[in-house]
């Protein structure tokens, strides 16, 4: 691939995304209002055609939740609700993005993708210089993405239209404090 970017569709999977998972009430019907899906399928379709790498984060714990925080207010319930579970249909990621052989699957086990994660190693021995950001939570693991990206030395795209918060608030809210550093586009209308 000739490209120094790669597009990162992070938590898309099906414990929070899907129709039928856990997260149909919050982040799936976001998703579905927003028109997420179909604008992440834009990205992904957009980033091939152009051989930019595409990569899926996902958040999962070991079956024993041995790497579960017990305090942490956004994953402790993960376990008394079987969420997150590694290997199960839950953190697969969401079938109409159709991961294909050779896309980055990077597993976390907090909400930045950097943490802990073989993210960085991969980014740092492909030569990626530009990160283009999709995914649940607009306040979580796209502002994570965003910032430690910012920090790390990267240049950071949000597909805004890729992108879904719990509630319309928290999407906005989120979207407001980002712009600062990130550039801030559309699926349709991003730089390739």
């Amino acid at each position: 691939m000739a490209t120094n970017a790669i597009l990162l569709v992070m938590d898309m999977m099906n414990d929070l995304v899907h129709p039928e998972g856990a997260g149909a009430n919050t982040y799936a019907a976001r998703c579905r209002e927003r028109g997420v899906y179909e604008a992440t399928k834009t990205a992904i379709a957009r980033a091939r055609s152009a051989g930019i790498r595409v990569g899926f984060v996902r958040v999962g714990f070991s079956p024993d939740y041995r790497e579960c925080p017990p305090s942490s207010p956004v994953f402790s319930k993960a376990r008394e609700n079987g969420l997150f579970k590694l290997g199960t249909w839950g953190t697969e990621v969401y079938a109409d993005f159709a991961p294909q052989e050779g896309d980055a699957d990077i597993v976390k086990h907090r909400v930045s993708p950097f943490y802990g994660t073989a993210l960085e190693p991969l980014l740092r021995a492909q030569s990626i210089e530009r990160l283009i950001l999709t995914g649940v939570s607009t306040n979580g693991v796209v502002s994570a993405a965003i910032r430690e990206g910012h920090d790390r030395g990267y240049a950071c795209v949000m597909l805004e239209d890729c992108c879904a918060g719990a509630t319309d608030e928290e999407h906005a809210h989120a979207l407001s404090g980002l712009k600062r550093y990130a550039t801030v586009t559309t699926a349709a209308d991003y730089a390739l």
